[in-house]
């Protein structure tokens, strides 16, 4: 048997920073963004994703990125969901985790130490009021010219679809939980 030749790669080229919007109201939106980030560290690319909503529950995911470190950041910086499953937090403690949120990740997008920046569930976090769509939009602004900027979430603000490179929209066809059945492990967080 002949040995397996590699496969061919692509050449080189300079690359472009993309904006990327995942949203809709099916599940998949975080583990696309995984996804983009397995891809990316396996071309030796530094991956940093800030969760503006997750941050309170321990799940799979946080697991997962220390065997993928140093390459890929996850910073959960939410407080929880907001206002269900038993949120007792003031509103302002939401609003307050995720401008930092924002601001460290503008902070560490400019650095000039990450390819991809991927910011989890800031869609959300705009629909509920935490941030402002100006501010979301001054980052996508401020983008140096070749890092990857991916926001994730339900509802992304129409503003946000507009200045996008990729908009991809995650429909629910049929869901588990609609049958009873509660979140799975490994599959769910």
């Amino acid at each position: 048997m002949e040995p397996r030749k590699a496969p061919e790669r692509l050449p080189e080229k300079p690359r472009r920073g993309l904006v990327l919007v995942i949203t809709g109201d099916g599940k998949g939106k975080t583990t696309s963004c995984l996804g983009m980030a397995v891809r990316a560290v396996g071309y030796g690319m530094k991956v940093l994703m800030v969760q503006f909503i997750k941050g309170s529950l321990h799940y799979g995911e946080l697991d997962g990125a220390k065997r993928l470190a140093p390459e890929f950041e996850l910073l959960p910086m939410g407080k929880g969901f907001v206002g269900i499953r038993g949120d007792s937090l003031p509103m302002e403690e939401h609003v307050a985790a995720a401008r930092e949120a924002l601001a460290l990740a503008r902070q560490r997008m400019l650095s000039g130490a990450y390819d991809v920046i991927i910011l989890d569930e800031v869609n959300v976090a705009v629909r509920l009021g935490l941030l402002d769509v100006k501010d979301v939009l001054a980052l996508i602004g401020e983008k140096p010219a070749n890092v990857h900027l991916i926001l994730s979430g339900r509802n992304a603000h129409e503003e946000v679809v507009r200045v996008a490179h990729l908009v991809s929209e995650v429909r629910s066809v049929k869901h588990p939980y609609d049958q009873g059945i509660e979140a799975e492990k490994g599959i769910d967080y």
